[in-house]
């Protein structure tokens, strides 16, 4: 049996004797009694890994900033930095509650599959880490993709599959894109869906921009339909960069993504990330300000799910760790980047990682 971390939940039992008839025989004490249930946890975590490119250029791709002789001076000593900084936060998740760290990860801005090969192998060289490394090109004008790692002992994939956006910018352009990627299979023996997405940026503004991610919200609510349709109990993750807030259209509106639990109805979504927004929480900064876009959704089933006798949605979590973070400066308390002004800061990333724990009793 693999190991897992066990949370208890104590349930207090008062026992009270019963007063003796006699008036100078005392009370008896009362007598407590304590019931342990254990649980299984499982992470399921999303990571913009900010430009994971290699050396090589890729034909037909736009990668020409990330090599020895482009804008970022991008060579073979910072790239094994990159894939390095990239493999000991993907180790460090979920290692506060599971020492299996997560079973899980959906990632964005990866080159090619040869990028997220050699992120597994990092991993596995030097945190012992086994992930198996998921990725399907898309047509992104930058050549970056989503991508996924998991790992065998945890999650067991049935179907993979590539959703391509069909979308127009006002001026009539062509959206090109990332896929979204639906990664079908089972957790630990239980069947969930997971689609990771990188919606289209904010690039020329964000109104402007803002038809294009409706768009992609309105795909993604196709793919979960076709879901329900199938399994009207289904337990579906949608992860990712979405380029917009919880409470902005595309998600509260399009995809119909719920703040409070209790205003999901069946079949709808809970946004996990929307409250820790509010409470000025985020996952990535811009001109002082914080922005949660790396959100991750459930489906009301997984949301409503008995732990007793399977997966349940516990709770979520910003990774905003201090390795993670500016420690001085004007950027102090942001993530840090790779890159800041084009000045290589050998750091890992400009989002924050997100992820949620699922509980299930054991």
């Amino acid at each position: 049996m693999k190991k897992t971390l066990l949370l208890a939940l104590s349930l207090l039992v008062a026992v009270s004797g019963a007063y003796a008839k006699k008036p100078k025989k005392e009370k008896t004490q009362k007598k407590q009694t304590t019931e342990k249930t254990s649980y299984r946890v499982s992470c399921v975590a999303f990571y913009n890994l900010e430009n994971l490119f290699d050396t090589i250029h890729d034909e037909g791709k736009n990668d020409y900033e990330y090599l020895p002789d482009g804008g970022m001076k991008w060579d073979a000593l910072k790239y094994e930095h990159k894939l390095k900084n990239m493999a000991y936060a993907i180790s460090r998740f979920g290692e506060d509650v599971t020492p299996q760290g997560a079973a899980c990860v959906g990632v964005a801005e990866v080159e090619n599959l040869r990028c997220m090969e050699d992120l597994a192998k990092t991993l596995k060289e030097n945190h012992n880490k086994n992930y198996v490394p998921v990725l399907l090109e898309g047509p992104d004008r930058r050549g970056v993709d989503v991508g996924f790692l998991y790992n065998p002992d945890l999650f067991t994939p049935v179907n993979i599959k590539g959703h391509e956006l069909k979308a127009h910018y006002a001026d009539g352009g062509e959206v090109k894109t990332r896929l979204q990627l639906l990664i079908s299979g089972y957790l630990q023996g239980e069947k969930v869906h997971i689609l990771v997405n990188h919606w289209p940026s904010r690039y020329g503004g964000e109104l402007s921009s803002r038809p294009t991610r409706d768009t992609a919200a309105m795909l993604t609510k196709s793919i979960c339909d076709s879901i329900y349709r199938k399994e009207p109990r289904a337990k579906i993750i949608i992860m990712g960069d979405l380029n917009d807030d919880p409470y902005n259209n595309s998600c509260k509106n399009v995809l119909g993504a719920r703040k409070e639990r209790k205003d999901v109805e069946e079949q709808g979504y809970f946004n996990t990330m929307w409250q820790m927004l509010d409470r000025g929480n985020g996952s990535l900064a811009y001109n002082g300000s914080w922005n949660l876009f790396d959100q991750i959704i459930i489906s009301e089933p997984l949301m409503n799910a008995n732990p007793k006798k399977e997966w349940s949605y516990w709770k979520a979590q910003i990774f905003n760790k201090p390795f993670l973070t500016v420690q001085e400066g004007k950027d102090k308390g942001t993530p840090l980047r790779t890159h800041k002004g084009g000045i290589w800061q050998d750091g890992y990333g400009d989002h924050y990682p997100t992820m949620i724990y699922l509980i299930k009793q054991k």
